[in-house]
């Protein structure tokens, strides 16, 4: 049975109104996507009922923030099938999580001469952490290319794979070009060498079913507010043999068992990595976020989302001068391109005026932008609230500013 998109749409009430007069045309969810009702709702609910912090009170408020948070934690275990609650761990979002395990895996496994091996496609959230790791333990960078096409040149993944290297880092979608790398390949090539994987899921949590068991991943992370949740919360699952090996990334309360200045003893997972006050409120509504996609379906939204994307690419490939960067046959609802003759700010600018919200910019993926000499693109992003209307009107607009140049 198809999902009724008007009706889900009702849900998100951000997207009923005007923008300068114009119905709001919201294609920045790549971004940040928009919330439901229901996750608004219940960290209102938490923040005027319930607020208290959270393992520390013998109170009731304190009792009930605990068992809401520790619940949001088993709801996200079972989204990505973690084998236990201790290997969901919380974070500020994907961009932390990655620090996390470049700062502390890297303290435990990465020295002189180790190598990372990350690819070309990366944002800048998967790059810097591991250059900084890089620098304090002297390892170094090795790349995977990508070809025109938007494609990882996944044949040199096996070639680049030494006995020094220690990780490999992958987007499971790419922000720019929007293509879904083939993450099984990626880890199953890296574990037959004894190469542990992280997959930077920022983009492929929100939109795709993920199996972290099944997929055989070390590290799996992503965040809050691209599913549809809170900002300020993220995920990072890692299985239990490396994060028992990895010292804390942060210290401070929650993390330690016992304290003396003579020594201290590191909480058991996952708490050894959840230093201070976390985002309680932000925890629940990010597991609120995750029920509404269990409810509405998620076998059928993602379908919605793989047609209005094949949609989008049919409608841009009608506007002549206009460039798609990134057209693999494994692509998700991410599109950046360029017009000829048109500047992309210049382009978002035009058409914020009718309605319609892009992203344009570097899109912190620096050498994505390098590999096809662009100075900035535009990118449209799609969501599950997205419509075929929304699409012929986008259309309409480029072709429209299109023909102001």
């Amino acid at each position: 049975m198809r999902i009724d998109i008007n009706k889900i749409r009702k849900d998100f009430p951000i997207l009923e109104q005007q923008i300068k007069g114009k119905p709001l045309i919201y294609f920045d969810n790549a971004a940040t996507a928009q919330r439901p009702l229901e996750v608004t709702d219940i960290t209102r609910e938490y923040s005027l009922k319930y607020n208290s912090n959270i393992h520390r009170g013998a109170h009731y408020l304190a009792n009930k923030m605990t068992e809401a948070y520790e619940s949001s934690r088993e709801t996200i275990r079972k989204f990505i099938n973690a084998k236990e609650t201790a290997e969901v761990i919380f974070t500020h979002g994907t961009t932390e999580s990655i620090n996390l395990v470049a700062s502390s895996f890297g303290r435990a496994f990465i020295s002189e001469g180790d190598e990372i091996i990350l690819t070309e496609m990366e944002h800048h959230a998967n790059i810097v952490p591991w250059q900084i790791a890089c620098e304090r333990n002297g390892g170094k960078l090795k790349i995977v290319p990508f070809n025109d096409n938007g494609d990882l040149q996944i044949d040199q993944l096996e070639t680049l794979i030494s006995d020094k290297t220690k990780i490999v880092a992958a987007a499971h979608v790419s922000n720019t070009l929007g293509t879904i790398n083939p993450i099984e390949e990626i880890i199953r090539i890296a574990h037959a060498k004894g190469v542990p994987v992280l997959i930077d899921g920022a983009q492929g949590a929100p939109h795709f079913q993920v199996d972290v068991q099944a997929l055989d991943c070390d590290f799996y992370c992503f965040s809050g507010h691209k599913v549809y949740g809170p900002t300020g919360i993220g995920i990072l699952y890692g299985k239990r043999k490396w994060l028992d090996q990895m010292p804390p990334f942060l210290g401070g309360g929650e993390m330690i068992s016992k304290v003396t200045f003579a020594k201290t003893d590191y909480n058991e997972l996952p708490y050894k990595f959840e230093a201070g006050t976390p985002h309680y409120i932000g925890a629940v509504g990010m597991a609120e976020a995750i029920k509404y996609l269990n409810r509405t379906g998620r076998e059928e939204l993602e379908k919605h989302e793989m047609e209005l994307t094949s949609y989008l690419h049919s409608r841009l490939k009608q506007i002549d001068g206009l460039t798609i960067y990134g057209e693999s046959i494994h692509k998700a609802g991410v599109f950046t391109f360029n017009i000829k003759g048109i500047h992309p700010f210049d382009l978002g600018t035009l058409l914020d005026q009718l309605g319609i919200a892009i992203r344009t910019g570097r899109l912190c993926a620096d050498p994505v932008l390098d590999h096809y000499g662009c100075e900035s693109m535009a990118r449209a992003s799609l969501a599950f609230y997205n419509t075929f209307e929304e699409i012929d009107a986008f259309y309409k607009a480029l072709i429209r500013i299109k023909g102001m140049f």
